[in-house]
């Protein structure tokens, strides 16, 4: 017979319950006070090193940076598009120095190679960071006279408009860590990405698990996790099983509880695919020097060869009439390969669009009278315009979704703590909003609400007391709020004198001043869109500034498409300044670094990088064409007819109806991208921005690109292998390339003729 509820059996099982509830939620608190406590100590003891900044790391990311730079400013002035590169950088600075360690006087440590791809970063997206693939040549060739133009820039007034806008996103980025890298530890894949490379190569150990699991108390939250699941576990088969004979007892003929997962268990499971991964450093370098002399040797070929980067593989009457040619650029099929499958394939839809309906039908209408490849009269230049239309709708689905979802997700929540004046708990959910640091009662335990555990609501543990302490690295390491707000005034005090003196009274100081403000308002979403997404879209909040501008500034005011222009360009050079100092930072955190030596390293290569950039874009400009042959500057159209088109200037014929049907329906493809995020569906929506760059680049570079993402789909999802190997080879592809292309310039500038 069953005995009653109050039976003495019944109270003993109820107060072994009890005591393995306190004994496993005790042992998860200190589990995670354990991990605190070890990572602090961890990032305490990587940010003393003294390699955390050295004169050797900087000339070396220096030097690849200025690598970098040249090959960014031949592609960006080619289709716009450049690569921070951080991960090749760091893969060539751990190749340096390990090829000359035994002449080093301390050892080469992943808090080094840190600062080597941070510097090596900085100096390399300046050709973008300064405008010099898109709003530069914009001004200086495509300005017409009526628009006070073209404006040509000698070089001492380039570097000096380049130094102008290169710190003051950088500068604003710092107090932003704080927030989206300790507090929500948004994710930013690429560093993250970054830093497990790093950590690799360096054959370490903890600094793995760290870079995988975001900071040990990550792994400790996991793990605590575990635990009181397994207690969950526990109680509910000694529920089930009360009634039965067997259940294991103590000498006293008490039950005993059923044990729980181990520590040690758990941590091997972490720690299993650990080695898998690890792969030898030296067949890296040997792919990426074998893609390396492949790019170089197609580049060299292609210069006495010029024909190669237009190949009918379609024939000739759609080569010659339509511009249907494959570039079988080894770097184009490296940036493909880099995109993605998802991502060029979009590519080649805006191009199938764009060059195989939209041309043939503006030419047939007579939209387009002129030749097809003209940018002014021909189709190239009608199907910009609706290329604009979509990728402006894309920018302002997607930004404004950034702004509203915290209104729309953690609204009513807000509204319920404001309406019973609980201002303590808003400031609370305003400061956690990050999934690790969701506000909880004080009386709940850190993980019981998101476990759905029955635990006691008045059971507490010692990480409470503690309020889960954010892991950080020691202050004397982090930069100064005192410091961040001096450098601020200043850099935006400089920034306003150097546009005033380049470019005179034709920009107001208030059109400056508002420029800045929206510069750093925006760079707030692209840093956010950056950490959850990997994608900084600094080209629609460059859009964005410019629709803004546009009813800002009348149209009746002659300076107001140049206006226009350096309001964008200030914003983007925010806006991609933020993002990448912060991948940069989210690298250092997870290896240790000191963020207030990435922060000096960031700020050197920055302003080397504008001087350099500035040099580079004027050997290439005068040295080629620009626009013309091998250099379109495609982004530089872009540009200059997103002035026209938000200012209501220069439209041809239709352009304005087919243009805002594309935006309509592009404004729906963004909001079911943006409903199906992480649903499977999602990748076959197509993006607004994908679809653009493949209707304003000619197709010979977007079939180069879809082989590339075709690369990648076959070797991470076909032979469902890791990405690492291919991204070593899209880098060599890439560097090959962009660095013989300076050759190809040498050669150029000395008439050497081609074959």
């Amino acid at each position: 017979m069953a005995p009653d509820r109050g039976s003495p059996e019944h109270e003993t099982e109820d107060e072994t319950r009890a005591l393995h509830r306190a004994s496993t939620e005790e042992d998860a608190g200190d589990l995670e006070l354990s991990a605190v406590e070890d990572s602090q100590r961890y990032l305490a003891e990587q940010a003393e090193q003294p390699q955390n900044f050295t004169f050797r790391g900087t000339v070396v990311g220096l030097a690849i940076g200025v690598i970098i730079c040249f090959s960014n400013t031949y592609f960006g002035l080619q289709t716009g598009w450049i690569s921070g590169m951080t991960m090749p950088a760091s893969l060539i600075g751990f190749a340096f120095f390990k090829s000359i360690s035994k002449h080093l006087d301390y050892p080469f440590t992943p808090v080094e190679n840190v600062l080597v791809q941070t510097v090596a970063g900085a100096v390399g997206t300046m050709p973008l960071g300064c405008g010099f693939v898109g709003v530069i040549p914009a001004l200086n060739y495509l300005l017409k006279p009526e628009e006070n133009g073209p404006m040509p820039l000698s070089t001492a007034n380039l570097i000096l408009w380049s130094l102008g806008i290169c710190f003051f996103g950088v500068v604003f980025a710092v107090p932003l860590r704080k927030q989206v890298i300790i507090r929500e530890k948004l994710k930013f894949p690429t560093g993250t990405a970054t830093a497990l490379i790093i950590s690799v190569l360096h054959g370490g150990g903890d600094d793995a698990r760290i870079a995988r699991h975001e900071s040990g108390i990550e792994t400790a939250k996991r793990k605590s996790a575990e635990i009181l699941r397994s207690r969950s576990r526990s109680e509910d088969m000694l529920r089930r099983s009360s009634s039965m004979s067997g259940i294991p007892r103590d000498a006293a003929g008490n039950f005993q509880a059923v044990p729980t997962m181990s520590v040690e268990i758990i941590e091997s499971d972490d720690q299993g695919p650990q080695n898998d991964q690890r792969s030898d450093w030296k067949s890296k370098i040997r792919l990426l020097v074998v893609a390396f002399g492949i790019s170089a040797i197609y580049t060299l070929s292609s210069y006495f060869i010029p024909q190669i980067h237009h190949l009918p593989v379609f024939g000739l009457p759609l080569a010659r009439d339509w511009l249907w040619t494959l570039n079988p650029s080894p770097a184009y099929v490296g940036q493909g390969i880099v995109m993605g499958p998802a991502t060029t394939l979009h590519m080649l839809l805006g191009a199938i669009v764009g060059w195989g309906i939209l041309s043939p039908l503006a030419k047939s209408k007579g939209w387009a009278t002129g030749p097809v490849d003209d940018w002014q009269s021909g189709s190239k230049g009608w199907i910009v315009w609706v290329s604009l239309a979509v990728m402006l709708a894309d920018s302002i689905i997607s930004l404004g979704w950034l702004v509203l979802r915290p209104l729309i997700i953690r609204g009513p929540q807000w509204y319920y703590m404001a309406r019973d004046g609980n201002i303590w708990g808003l400031l609370r959910s305003q400061h956690t909003q990050g999934g690790s640091y969701t506000a909880l009662p004080s009386s709940e335990h850190p993980t019981s609400h998101r476990l759905g555990s029955n635990s006691d609501p008045q059971s507490t543990t010692k990480l409470e007391k503690d309020d889960s302490p954010d892991v950080d690295a020691p202050p004397a390491h982090l930069v100064p709020n005192r410091i961040v707000l001096a450098l601020l005034v200043v850099s935006i005090a400089f920034c306003v004198l150097a546009i005033r003196t380049v470019f005179g009274s034709l920009v107001p100081f208030y059109a400056i001043f508002l420029a800045l403000v929206l510069a750093l308002l925006l760079s707030i979403m692209g840093v956010r869109a950056q950490g959850e997404t990997d994608l900084n879209p600094v080209s629609g909040i460059s859009k964005l500034t410019q629709l803004i501008f546009a009813l800002v500034i009348p149209s009746s005011n002659p300076n107001a498409v140049t206006i226009n222009l350096l309001a964008g360009a200030i914003s983007e050079s925010g806006a991609l300044q933020a993002g990448d100092m912060m991948q940069d930072l989210k690298t250092g955190h997870l290896l240790g670094a000191s963020p207030r030596a990435q922060f000096y390293g960031q700020m050197i290569g920055s302003a080397v990088g504008a001087v350099v950039s500035a040099g580079v874009y004027k050997l290439y400009t005068s040295v080629y064409q620009v626009p013309g042959g091998l250099f379109q500057v495609p982004t530089g159209y872009v540009w200059i007819f997103t002035a026209r088109l938000v200012t209501g200037k220069g439209l041809p014929p239709m352009a304005w109806q087919w243009a805002l049907g594309a935006g309509m329906i592009f404004a729906v493809m963004t909001a079911l991208r943006i409903k199906g995020q992480g649903r499977w569906w999602q990748a076959w929506v197509p993006g607004g921005i994908a679809v653009a760059v493949g209707m304003y680049n000619t197709p010979s570079f977007t079939l180069a690109r879809t082989i590339g993402g075709l690369v990648n789909w076959y070797w991470r999802w076909y032979r469902k292998r890791e990405d690492t190997p291919v991204i070593v080879l899209a880098s060599g592809l890439i560097l090959g390339e962009g660095l013989v292309s300076i050759l190809n310039l040498c050669l150029a500038s000395m008439n050497v003729p081609h074959l």
